[in-house]
Order: structure tokens, then C-alpha cells, then sequence
């Protein structure tokens, strides 16, 4: 039967006035005949249209609310950037206010530090910190006051949100490809820009960490809910953060110039052996995390149990014993093929 003839009787015998899926599907295709003769195409016509007949109110509730989330993205988004704004407008006049207290705007920088979403302007933080540390060098060593600065800056983009390896991957990428750009262009101090990022940065790593290790015993319910959905996946990450952390210090190496790359790997194979610490302190956390909410885990795992029977579970069994199914009789099918074509030979 003709595809578009065989959609529009499908189309002129759907009816919305009977209450039920089943009635309206059964009613729609009960005129057409020969149905175990159908092939495939036409199977997938009748299919398409009966769904697109069936869901076009839902369809068009799901474009209309897709369009308003869009808009509320659009939305927050500029608000997000107002809220910035807005923080920035704040300090700028409590620094100009405090600008002849040194102790107090001194104080003023440490609040701001941790006050502002420091993720979308971690790369320019990061260069200007170091810039500032060239430019006011007085005694030929700006180890000590890089390393806390970028130690300060690792800490406050990390500390307030996940401990996931791919959020941490980034911002400890985003702080050492801002000092490389540095040390590229200051070949003469490129050691000791790079050496001093990357002791910061571990140091930030460490404090971020063991801040959440105690904070996890005054954890509000809600958060603890959160965690343990992501609990296997932050218990691995604990375990591995030396492994991250030379990840990062490598995968950058590999991008940059043949010198640049030869003093991260060296700075890379001295720290292996500073990062005790660091493989310490995580190791430390995911004990605690251990103790204290392995009996959320198991509950999280009766829930799953609990969803693996849901009705949406059980389409999703049936759906690939159905695609098993297909798979062993078109295999069957092939190797009838094969044996009919060597039986002729």
C-alpha cells in the first residue's frame, strides 16, 4: 500500500472520541488489511503518525516550555551578570572609600576574594596576580607571595562547589594555562613562575578539601541528599586527586613549548614526592564521608533497586530483550543465508 495513502486512513479513522490509547490505536488501523504483510516502512508509517497524532498537545506544551526555559535562561543569565555587576560596583566603592587604610583594604581584597563568583574571571585574577608580583618585585624572589596568591585564588573558585574532577580539572587548568601564558612571555623567570603556581595551586587543592572533609559533619540534610547521589563519583575522585592534579600539570605540558614543557615536567617529577599531603588529606576525607553516610548510600541502593522495577524500568527490559531479539534473528537469518549459499556450492 501507498505510504501517504496508507497515513491518511490511518489519519481519517483516528478518533479522539473514545476514551482509551488502546480503543483509538485498535480503531485506527483495524480497516487495514493484510497486516503481517506490511514491510518495515510502512510498519514505521502507521507507527509515526498514530504517535505524532496522539502527542500533539503534548508536543506543542513541551515547545511552548522549552521556549519559556530558554527565556528564563536568557534571563538568569543577565541577571547573574547584573548581580556581578552590582558586587563589583560595591567594593569599587568601599576600596575607594578605605583607599588610604592599607590594613583595611587589605581586608576589604580578602572579603572580596570570597564574595565574588570567581570562575568567569579566574583567568585575568590569575594573570594579574602574577603580573603584579613581577612588577613589584623588590628582592628577586616572587616564590612566596605567588604561591599564596594563587593558593588564596585555588581555594575560593573551588571550595564553594563540586568536588567533581572534571569542575576541579578546569579551574586548576584555567590557573595554569594563565601562569604559562606568563612564563612565555617572561622566559628568564619562567621557572619560578611556574614552580610557585603549581605549589599554590596544590596548596589551594589541599585546604579545599579538608574544608569539606569538616564541613561533611555539619552537612544540612539537603546537601547530604545531593552527595549521595553523587557519592560513588566523589569517593573515586578523593582517591585519585594526586593522579588529577599531574593529569593537568601533563596534559599542559603537551600544549606548550618545547621549554615551557620541559619545566613543568621536571616541576611535575620533583612534586610527586610533595604530594603526600594532598593523597593524605583526600584519602582522610573519603574515609569520613565513608563513615558517616555509607548508610545513605545503601538506602540510595534500595531506592535504585526500587526504581529498577518502576514502569519505566520495565519498558526499558523489555525494549532490550525486544532489541535482542531482533539482533538473533537477523543473525539467524544471515547464517541461513551462508549455509544455503556453501549448500548450492
Amino acid at each position: 500500500m501507498d505510504l501517504k495513502k496508507l497515513t491518511t486512513q490511518i489519519e481519517e479513522s483516528y478518533s479522539r472520541r473514545f476514551k482509551s490509547i488502546d480503543k483509538r490505536v485498535s480503531t485506527s488501523i483495524e480497516n487495514i488489511n493484510d497486516i503481517d504483510g506490511l514491510e518495515l516502512a510502512q510498519i514505521k508509517a502507521i507507527a509515526t503518525t498514530i504517535l505524532d497524532l496522539e502527542t500533539e498537545s503534548l508536543q506543542s506544551d513541551v515547545e511552548a516550555l522549552l521556549a519559556k526555559k530558554e527565556a528564563i535562561e536568557r534571563s538568569l543569565e543577565k541577571k547573574q551578570n547584573e548581580l556581578q555587576e552590582s558586587k563589583y560596583a560595591v567594593f569599587n566603592a568601599l576600596e575607594d572609600k578605605l583607599s588610604s587604610n592599607e590594613s583595611a583594604l587589605s581586608k576589604l581584597h580578602q572579603v572580596k576574594l570570597q564574595s565574588i563568583d570567581l570562575y568567569d574571571i579566574l583567568s585575568e585574577m590569575v594573570e594579574s596576580a602574577i603580573i603584579t608580583a613581577l612588577e613589584r618585585d623588590q628582592d628577586g624572589d616572587i616564590s612566596e607571595t605567588t604561591i599564596e596568591v594563587v593558593k588564596d585564588i585555588t581555594y575560593e573558585a573551588i571550595k564553594e562547589g563540586s568536588l567533581n574532577t572534571i569542575r576541579v580539572r578546569k579551574i586548576l587548568s584555567t590557573i595554569l594555562i594563565s601562569a604559562i601564558d606568563i612564563a612565555e612571555a617572561t622566559p628568564n623567570r619562567a621557572n619560578e613562575i611556574l614552580n610557585s603556581t603549581l605549589k599554590g595551586m596544590r596548596s589551594g587543592l589541599i585546604n579545599s578539601i579538608d574544608r569539606f572533609k569538616r564541613r561533611l559533619a555539619y552537612m544540612p540534610l539537603e546537601a547530604k541528599h545531593i552527595l549521595i547521589e553523587d557519592y560513588d563519583t566523589i569517593i573515586e575522585d578523593l582517591n585519585q586527586t594526586d593522579t588529577l592534579f599531574s593529569q593537568v600539570v601533563i596534559t599542559q605540558a603537551s600544549q606548550s613549548s618545547l621549554s615551557i614543557k620541559k619545566i613543568l615536567e621536571d616541576i611535575n617529577t620533583e612534586m610527586r614526592y610533595d604530594l603526600e599531603e594532598l593523597v593524605h588529606i583526600s584519602k582522610e576525607t573519603a574515609e569520613v564521608m565513608k563513615d558517616k553516610f555509607s548508610s545513605f548510600a545503601k538506602n540510595a541502593v534500595k531506592r535504585a533497586d526500587s526504581a529498577l522495577r518502576s514502569p519505566k524500568a520495565e519498558e526499558a527490559k523489555r525494549m532490550g530483550k525486544e532489541a535482542w531479539g531482533v539482533a538473533k534473528v537477523a543473525l539467524g537469518s544471515a547464517i541461513k543465508t551462508a549455509k544455503n549459499a556453501i549448500d548450492k556450492k
